[in-house]
């Protein structure tokens, strides 16, 4: 695939926005301690609660979402004037989603995703977010594990993406957002075979 400057320049920016962890960022501004050095270990909304402090966890949220959100609006936005196809917008999505779970500015020592995901997903199409939300809603309803729902979630994304464009180079991204959301969550489906993965509002110390 050749790409041009234009596009390398997005897909290079959507990394760089994406690396920004606003779990560290808010951590330090609300003078809280850093999220990789208690709790989980993961830099990310969940554990900055853990914290105790909603607001900063509500702000690591929040902006986690938009920085997944941002490259992938803005791209879709000037892609008429750059030519920019589904292969650029789908390398763009993967490259935010890669730069929170592998962030250049903190030693690549990144989060699991799920916020970001959800971003990229809005960014992509509001009915693919719809549909991730929606799934998540419902098995965590259903089952209490939060680990499930967000990989549960991530797939739907990928069948609803798959449904509504067929095979190309989004689909395909989205895709690949699934399989790393997997990954990431390795731990965590460890501990769902083996019945010891924690549940949503349980006392328990993950």
């Amino acid at each position: 695939m050749h790409m041009s400057q234009q596009a390398v320049i997005a897909v290079v920016a959507a990394y760089l926005i994406g690396s920004i962890s606003f779990a560290i960022v808010f951590s330090k501004l609300f003078r809280l301690a850093d999220p990789r050095s208690y709790g989980s270990g993961n830099p990310g909304a969940t554990n900055v609660l853990r914290s105790g402090n909603k607001a900063a966890a509500l702000l690591t949220l929040l902006f986690d979402a938009l920085k997944g959100w941002f490259p992938v609006w803005l791209a879709r936005l000037v892609a008429d004037e750059y030519g920019f196809g589904a292969d650029v917008i789908g390398a763009v999505a993967l490259a935010a989603f890669l730069g929170h779970l592998y962030p250049v500015w903190h030693r690549f020592q990144g989060g699991k995703g799920v916020a970001t995901a959800l971003g990229v997903l809005l960014g992509l199409s509001w009915q693919l977010a719809l549909a991730a939300l929606g799934a998540f809603v419902v098995v965590v309803k259903l089952s209490r594990y939060v680990s499930l729902s967000s990989i549960t979630a991530a797939f739907v994304a990928t069948v609803a993406s798959a449904a509504m464009r067929g095979i190309d180079a989004i689909t395909l991204a989205v895709l690949a957002m699934a399989l790393l959301l997997v990954w990431r969550h390795r731990a965590n489906v460890a501990r769902l075979r083996a019945g010891t993965e924690s549940k949503l509002g349980a006392k328990k110390a993950v």
